[in-house]
């Protein structure tokens, strides 16, 4: 329950130990955070390996865009890559945004979900440069309401930015983009796109499937042993 409300929703740690309080479970925020780099990137890996198989098919189209994220300071960049449907299909955090940068991303995403039909980006050349350097620079489209659907991608990750008051490390960066985003694709249902009835079918298979993803990871894991510790008693006088 902890883990699920820490990345469904907008919440921080401190707010998810209150929630927890209110049903009788007295736990600390830290306690919190334990769980959540413990068992996010397991819950997050085990939805990509289920959805991945799915999604491998040469006829898509990809979307492909970055935007800043500044770390104590610094700036650095995140690659976002998106279908043609809204799925955050890879996430990937660097320090510059070259061609070299541009290259590892897309052999990346190529190597882990197949041949696409269409890749739109922006202008920035990076993507031209990997993509003639790929042998695929036909596949490139460029244009300037063409990638929306990448630029609107961003807005999650941007609330869950100032949630969580920025980020301090790229590896922590790194991991929280690619456990919220797995994360966010099982339970986005385009509910403005769909009935009552339907959404609320989808909503409960999707809780349903997420319920057996706990299932199936709890055999794997070690209990959590508590020592106690007797505070020494004072003789009376």
């Amino acid at each position: 329950m902890a883990v699920t409300l820490y990345v469904r929703f907008l919440l921080s740690l401190r707010n998810v130990e209150d929630l927890l309080h209110e049903r009788g479970i007295d736990v600390c925020h830290e306690t919190g955070r334990f769980w959540w780099n413990r068992f996010g990137p397991m819950f997050a890996a085990a939805i990509r390996k289920r959805r991945g198989e799915g999604m491998r098919s040469s006829n898509w189209r990809w979307h492909l865009d970055e935007v800043f994220v500044k770390i104590n300071g610094e700036r650095h960049h995140l690659w976002r890559e998106v279908d043609h449907e809204g799925e955050v299909l890879e996430s990937f955090v660097t320090k510059t945004r070259d061609k070299k940068a541009a290259l590892k991303f897309l052999r990346k995403s190529l190597r882990r979900h197949g041949r696409v039909a269409e890749i739109v980006t922006d202008r920035l050349r990076s993507y031209g440069a990997a993509l003639r350097e790929l042998g695929i620079p036909v596949r490139q489209r460029t244009g300037r309401w063409l990638n929306n659907r990448a630029e609107n991608s961003h807005l999650p990750f941007r609330r869950r930015e100032r949630a969580m008051l920025r980020f301090r490390r790229m590896r922590s960066l790194q991991k929280c983009v690619t456990v919220h985003a797995s994360v966010f694709n099982h339970f986005n249902q385009d509910r403005s796109l769909s009935t009552r009835p339907d959404y609320k079918t989808n909503r409960s298979a999707a809780l349903t499937e997420w319920r057996g993803l706990e299932a199936d990871r709890a055999p794997h894991l070690r209990p959590v042993r508590i020592r106690l510790t007797a505070q020494p008693t004072t003789p009376p006088d």
